[in-house]
């Protein structure tokens, strides 16, 4: 299944769904403490210099570690979780369109990948987890322990509750 195909059935499931999901308590807590780990990752990545050095690294350098494909690693469980989470607009506008993301229009990026990074809530966890060999080396210790340490929660929470919304929608679909 192509990323069009996958975005297209998290908009079904969104739209057949998303009211039972976003008032089931459990989903609701998942989605509120992602929505603060996700939050806390970024600010940890800004303070650190890591959103920097990757704006330099893909604008300058002409490379992205957020390459084109990477967005076929999402499942619509995932896309669907970033809609409950509020995600809208032209993050989720067919590629090629001229309302579909910078990046993504030069055909060298990630199709979620902005211009001030990526516009989804929740992230696959390779996307939270990677860190090149560039960006290990420039940051001190003590700033990628702190990364590392914040985004291992944030990973926790994206695959808790990625389980818990596909549990509950195949318990939905019953």
């Amino acid at each position: 299944m192509d990323i069009g195909e996958k975005i297209q059935v998290a908009r079904d499931l969104c739209a057949r769904w998303s009211e039972a999901l976003r008032n089931d308590p459990a989903v609701a807590r998942g989605i509120e403490e992602l929505r603060a780990l996700s939050g806390a990752s970024r600010e940890v990545s800004i303070r650190s210099g890591i959103v920097e050095l990757c704006r330099r690294c893909d604008e300058e350098e002409g490379g992205s570690c957020c390459g084109a494909g990477i967005e076929n690693r999402y499942t619509p469980e995932m896309l669907l979780i970033n809609m409950l989470m509020g995600v809208e607009g032209r993050v989720w506008d067919l590629p090629g369109g001229d309302q579909t993301p910078v990046a993504s229009q030069k055909g060298r990026s990630c199709r979620f990948l902005g211009e001030c990074g990526c516009l989804l809530a929740a992230r696959d966890i390779i996307c939270i987890n990677y860190l090149c060999a560039k960006a290990r080396e420039e940051l001190p210790p003590e700033e990628l322990a702190a990364l590392q340490e914040t985004t291992g929660r944030e990973m926790e929470a994206v695959f808790a509750l990625h389980g818990l919304v596909t549990d509950r929608l195949r318990r939905l679909a019953g």
